[in-house]
């Protein structure tokens, strides 16, 4: 019961399904890869959720615009000493610029990608500032502010712009401003690995290598020291999304609003002070504890419950009897969805897993290994959730 595993994984995928991560420009992934800190980078996975036919559904909650990789319990919405203080390529507004993500040979589920920058730079600053961690809210208005500010396929002159051949005529997903991948099912030149026809190996994952998928961007008429390149890619077939960004500079004449690459953020021991729009400015206190909202997807039986079971005194410490009971108040047949929220100390690791009691009384607990998750820093007030389906 000593094992590290996945926060969030939907019982109708193994944790090989569909893997990818942007490497040119160097996302934040790919550096906490380098690093030696993101043993899995194509594993970021924002699950279970709406990821087709509605590209634009999901809300990408504790993920974000920069994606969060439960594996390692790292949120690369927050800059560390390995990303976010620098930008990584800078561009000059109006010129067409090639990106590039990797996709996994073992976790390729076709689908849509995009990419996007977002032009209110002060909320892109909440990004940059160096010991604060976005609050869901936060995140959430960030991600609507780089779909408003999509790179579309067809805003390159002479690039192919397809319809992707999953999608049906009057459906959500029927779109070519968004790149596509190829036909989920297609017997060669399959799914994303299909876009380049690249050779395995092309680019780096760890888990089966990888296939490179490249396309061009138009770098819009806006100018920055720093913001970010956001990539965003919508499974087919599984319901997953995964996001990622990359720290960036735009220069140039562009008549779009400008932007120094110092943060309108400030911060210190007890608190900090951030400008949430452009005439509002609201200081925050750092937490000592966060409001953890568990959610766990499990069918029970009438009389059966779910409880929550870990490594800290504020979870039982193992014990059953202490253990923590979860809410069925919003289970439905469909989303049988028990939930509990617990205030933690922030910066808190621990391990943990759900128990079922059956109407006798006895405990099953889920099967190894354990989960892992580390409470993240934020303000006062601040919330974090945790998802997660029995197994």
């Amino acid at each position: 019961m000593k094992l590290q595993a996945l926060i969030s994984f939907a019982s109708l995928v193994t944790w090989v399904d569909a893997h990818g991560y942007l490497t040119i420009p160097s996302s934040r992934t790919r550096l906490g890869f380098e690093a030696g800190i993101d043993t899995c980078p194509e594993c970021s996975i924002l699950e279970p959720v709406t990821a087709w036919p509605d590209l634009e559904e999901a809300q990408v909650g504790r993920s974000g615009p920069c994606g969060y990789n439960a594996r390692v319990s790292v949120d690369y919405n927050q800059p560390s000493d390995y990303w976010g203080n620098e930008v990584v390529a800078t561009y000059t507004a109006g010129d067409t610029v090639e990106v590039q993500w990797c996709v996994d040979n073992n976790g390729d589920h076709g689908g849509m990608f995009t990419y996007g920058i977002c032009q209110n730079q002060t909320l892109v600053d909440l990004f940059l500032t160096p010991g604060y961690l976005p609050t869901t809210e936060e995140k959430q208005a960030a991600e609507d502010c780089f779909l408003d500010g999509e790179l579309k396929c067809t805003d390159v002159t002479g690039q192919t712009c397809g319809y992707n051949p999953d999608c049906s005529s009057g459906e959500a997903c029927y779109r070519n401003d968004w790149f596509t991948c190829n036909a989920f099912s297609a017997s060669s030149n399959r799914a994303c690995q299909g876009v380049d026809g690249a050779a395995l190996g092309s680019c780096k994952t760890t888990i089966a290598g990888g296939y490179t998928v490249t396309k061009k961007i138009k770098i819009p008429n806006y100018r920055s020291d720093h913001t970010l390149l956001r990539f965003r890619w919508n499974s087919f077939q599984t319901a997953q999304v995964y996001l990622h960004c990359a720290d960036i500079a735009i220069g140039g004449s562009g008549s779009g609003s400008s932007s120094s690459s110092s943060s309108s953020s400030t911060s210190s021991t007890t608190s900090k002070t951030v400008t949430t729009s452009a005439t509002t400015t609201t200081t925050c206190t750092a937490a000592t504890s966060i409001a953890v909202v568990f959610n766990e997807l499990v069918t029970t039986t009438y009389g059966q419950n779910i409880y929550l079971a870990g490594s800290i005194s504020q979870l039982g410490s193992w014990d059953t009897s202490s253990a923590i009971a979860l809410s069925a108040s919003s289970y439905t047949t469909s989303n049988p969805l028990w939930t509990a929220t617990i205030n933690l100390p922030v910066g808190t690791s621990f391990e943990y897993k759900f128990i079922k009691k059956g109407t006798d009384g006895s405990f099953t607990w889920e099967s190894d290994p354990n989960r892992s998750y580390t409470v993240p820093t934020g303000c006062s007030g601040a919330t974090a959730t945790v998802t997660a389906t029995w197994r």
